[in-house]
């Protein structure tokens, strides 16, 4: 299992939250999201490597922006 933390731009409130989370959740292989809306940050485990573009269309798709990986 591999775990990543990206950041995101634009979320604001709780509905941001639920939506970046309900979108990354349903990638293939994610096993777990933790999304800190103070920082900003979005961790994503995964059964194997995640796949940081799938994670990029996924938070698009959401309507907010990933901004990079944090470590």
């Amino acid at each position: 299992m591999t775990s990543t933390r990206f950041q995101v731009a634009g979320m604001t409130c709780a509905h941001c939250v639920s939506s970046v989370t309900a979108e990354v959740t349903a990638l293939p292989g994610v096993t777990g999201v933790r999304v800190d809306l103070a920082t900003g940050t979005l961790e994503v485990a995964a059964d194997g490597p995640v796949d940081e573009e799938a994670v990029r269309a996924a938070v698009d798709e959401a309507g907010y922006t990933l901004t990079g990986t944090r470590s």
